[in-house]
């Protein structure tokens, strides 16, 4: 089996075109980063009846993901790269729906990718009890689940020890994406996560622009300006229209080929 590795900011995953038996399995297999290629996970792209395209996504886990805002990108840059479609603007099915893709070039390679990321739902915020502590959330779905955080220091969140509680906690029964946020202007913030079944992470697109819109949302940051969120791997450029419509913009790059004898 055939495999390209590609990061989004270092949000990596192991792309495969087709529909392998057994995805969950592979995904645990070849994540593991001692005994696998080393991976947040594995997406799976074939063609649709819905779409031009069609993007499945499983976490290290094994678990399958509805969405991912880095892995789209990478989507469309491998779509073009490897010459599956000459369209510089694109319609990927997923999970959470079919979302609209465009490919911006740099020397006949796709370098970046706007990502039409639909429009996020801003729950209230919920206060929550966890290991004797109050934490206080704003729930945000952007097709998969997110519970954002403000913090007023990023560099002293409790990413590894509250995230995976959270992850799991009985407010979340499926699970749920945990972005620590700390506004830095009017258009910054300084974001990190813990993912849904693959833990700490260098980036995470659905998290920016559900941590973008709940700052829009909290008046932290202006609609329909650029916000610029900068997370471990990079940053993210994202953009909420008054009615939280989101857009994102960033990069796309591959890493390596790879092959297994995995089945």
């Amino acid at each position: 089996m055939h495999f390209t590795k590609m990061h989004g900011l270092g949000n990596d995953y192991l792309y495969i075109f087709g529909e392998p038996k057994n995805p969950s399995d592979i995904a645990i297999k070849l994540s593991d980063r001692h005994f696998g290629a080393g991976s947040d996970g594995i997406i799976c792209i074939s063609h649709s009846q819905k779409a031009d395209f069609k993007m499945r996504i499983f976490n290290a886990d094994g678990s399958e993901a509805k969405m991912c805002g880095n892995g789209i990108r990478c989507v469309g840059k491998y779509l073009y790269d490897k010459g599956y479609t000459d369209k510089k603007q694109l319609s990927i099915e997923t999970l959470s729906g079919i979302r609209f893709i465009r490919l911006q070039l740099q020397g006949g390679k796709v370098k970046n990718v706007t990502v039409e990321m639909g429009k996020a739902v801003i729950s209230e915020d919920i206060t929550l009890s966890v290991s004797d502590e109050t934490v206080i959330c704003t729930p945000v779905s952007v097709g998969n689940p997110h519970a954002v955080i403000f913090v007023e220091d990023i560099d002293k969140a409790p990413l590894t020890t509250l995230g995976p509680q959270l992850e799991h906690h009985q407010a979340f029964p499926d699970g749920v994406n945990v972005e620590f946020v700390q506004p830095i202007s009017e258009n910054e913030l300084r974001m990190r996560v813990w993912e849904r079944g693959s833990g700490v992470t260098m980036a995470c697109g659905t998290g920016a622009s559900a941590s973008a819109a709940a700052a829009v949302t909290k008046h932290f940051c202006r609609c329909d300006t650029p916000i610029s969120v900068h997370l471990d791997g990079g940053t993210l450029d994202i953009q909420v229209s008054p009615d939280n419509f989101v857009t994102m913009t960033g990069p796309a790059e591959t890493v390596y080929e790879g092959e297994t004898e995995l089945c």
